[in-house]
């Protein structure tokens, strides 16, 4: 069965590692799921991968050879906006891991606690959610947990959302697909990442994460 997305093509992959086993070992995962993957052993190699064309979806390790991956999420957040990005390293201390959220990352997932079934994982992330091993999803509700309450009061919406984009900003926090948002709303799935895309556009943030965040912020949804 092969992947595809919405427009019926193969899905694209930019996978970016320095160590050839591991690269080895997920590229071959994902070619036989008839995933279309590309290879990038450094941030260099990886940057001259992107000139040539916009992946669907970038996996990349954090510590390359020649730089950090937070510096080429950053680079393909700005520059592909709908292209879905997953971190997978053997970093998880808090500054990698709210680093590479905050700059694009929408799913994380650490080398020692991988998934058996990459291609499912891949296919997952494509559909709205947000894969991340479950050490960092504890790490990231206790900062949640941890950061200042929102003010009491009406909720403050200074991004002017509307009720429709708030029900499914509250979809994205709890981590249903496009779809999942779709049908609980009564809503065609097209729709959606157009809406998404408003949500972003109004509260300024680039990923899902950033976006509850700033909900949570300004009281409009409560996890």
């Amino acid at each position: 069965m092969t992947d595809q997305g919405e427009t019926g093509e193969a899905i694209t992959i930019l996978l970016v590692e320095d160590d050839a086993p591991t690269c080895w070992r997920l590229q071959d995962a994902l070619v036989k799921a008839a995933y279309e993957v590309r290879t990038a052993g450094s941030l260099g190699e990886a940057r001259s991968a992107l000139a040539a064309s916009a992946p669907r979806v970038l996996l990349t390790d954090l510590r390359l050879p020649d730089g950090h991956g937070v510096e080429l999420i950053r680079e393909t957040r700005r520059r592909f906006p709908d292209t879905e990005i997953m971190v997978i390293s053997a970093l998880g201390d808090e500054e990698s891991v709210i680093s590479a959220i905050t700059v694009g990352a929408t799913g994380y997932l650490l080398k020692d606690a991988f998934p058996t079934d990459i291609a499912t994982t891949v296919r997952d992330l494509v559909a709205g959610h947000s894969p991340i091993s479950a050490s960092i999803a504890r790490f990231i509700v206790r900062r949640t947990q941890n950061s200042a309450e929102p003010p009491p009061g009406p909720a403050l919406n200074t991004a002017k959302l509307t009720p429709r984009e708030i029900d499914i900003l509250w979809g994205i926090a709890k981590g249903f697909s496009y779809a999942e948002i779709a049908s609980h709303l009564g809503l065609s799935r097209q729709t959606v990442p157009g809406h998404i895309k408003n949500i972003y556009r109004k509260l300024e943030v680039h990923t899902r994460s950033e976006a509850v965040f700033e909900a949570v912020q300004q009281g409009l949804i409560k996890l």
